[in-house]
């Protein structure tokens, strides 16, 4: 017999997925990636029999709920489903999906919508750190459309603004997880970071790339993948995230120089496909790369270690990813005050969706 259970479908920047209350998924885990698994259609490349979109950008679930904490209106757990496999990640953050989740939240009533603005100070469970959603709440009630733009989806929406607040360091404990701006790995200069992502940058010169290949291409060339592979294998004991063969992080990214008028371009394996964008915490942490003095991304971004404010274009297949950032250079390192963007979300369907009882 099939079980019924309230969700919405909703757009969170470019990604796609589910939105459950978590009082309505089984507390257990196990359980909960048994249903799950069920609503979304995997392990199934089509995603035939389930909500998934048959690929991992669309695959992809937000639960929320009420927080404890006295510095966060609601909690929120992302959770990767996997495609073609029967699994289901809750080793990162996705800051698209974070987008969904003010709008999400208001209207279940787990937050009081005001007259204009309503802020929502989201617990991101994954890691533990809080993000600010500004949510256009005319009349008291969440407002989708708008005029503002983000590359990688058609036409306009309602502007979310997104403050990340203390992020570095969230998933391997520092903003620099190996304690090092360069690292050299199987003879490639790598950086890895984590503000907000954990991050492995590296040239896509140094793998006979320009960078300006198509995500299929990227794709198609094994050799290429079994390269990042291995590189991400080794390094991810290294950023104090332990066995990663199994896991979403660290993301992959190749830079190249920019050819739009950003600060550098690239192509991000997640970690096995290619990204068809960027993800919103990677583009944070690709960014703050770029205004790190001596790293991979600094140096092919050609811009120089300043204090303050500035916003950086980050270029990727289908656009730009405009990341504001604060930070002060010190003799001890970089300090990131602030890291802040802009997304957009957009309700699809708001119902029940079936799931196997014992899947």
């Amino acid at each position: 017999m099939l079980k019924a259970i309230p969700c919405t479908a909703m757009r969170g920047g470019t990604s796609k997925g589910l939105f459950f209350q978590a009082r309505h998924l089984p507390e257990d885990g196990a359980a909960r990636d048994a249903v799950l698994l069920s609503a979304m259609g995997s392990p199934d490349v089509r995603q035939i029999d389930g909500m998934g979109g048959a690929h991992p950008l669309t695959s992809k679930i937000a639960v929320v709920g009420p927080s404890s904490r006295s510095d966060a209106d609601v909690e929120y757990l992302f959770l990767q489903v996997a495609v073609d496999k029967a699994e289901v990640s809750d080793s990162q953050n996705c800051g698209n999906m974070l987008a969904g989740v003010g709008p999400f939240a208001i209207e279940e009533g787990l937050v009081p919508a005001k007259d204009g603005v309503t802020p929502v100070r989201i617990l991101m469970l994954n890691t533990g750190a809080i993000a600010q959603a500004f949510v256009p709440t005319p009349g008291g009630a969440v407002e989708y459309e708008g005029d503002a733009r983000i590359d990688g989806v058609p036409g306009t929406a309602a502007a979310i603004p997104i403050d990340f607040l203390d992020v570095a360091g969230s998933s391997c404990g520092a903003l620099l997880p190996t304690g090092n701006v360069v690292d050299e790995v199987q003879g490639v200069q790598v950086t890895c970071i984590d503000n907000g992502m954990p991050v492995v940058v590296l040239r896509a010169a140094d793998f006979g790339k320009t960078g300006r290949e198509t995500p299929e291409e990227l794709e198609s060339d094994a050799e290429l993948k079994k390269r990042v592979e291995a590189i991400r294998l080794e390094l991810g004991p290294r950023m104090n995230l332990g066995d990663v063969a199994k896991k979403t992080v660290p993301k992959m990214t190749l830079v190249s120089p920019p050819k739009q008028g950003g600060v550098v371009g690239t192509r991000t394996f997640i970690p096995h496909r290619v990204h068809e964008a960027i993800g919103v915490l990677g583009a944070v942490s690709v960014a703050t790369a770029c205004v790190l003095e001596g790293s991979v991304a600094a140096q092919v971004a050609g811009i120089a270690a300043r204090d303050g404010a500035q916003r950086l274009e980050i270029e990727h297949p289908t656009g730009f990813f405009t990341v504001d950032m604060e930070v002060s250079q010190g003799a001890s390192g970089i300090e990131v005050r602030k890291s802040a963007l802009l997304r957009t979300a957009r309700k699809l369907m708001r119902g029940e969706v079936y799931v196997r009882s014992t899947p």
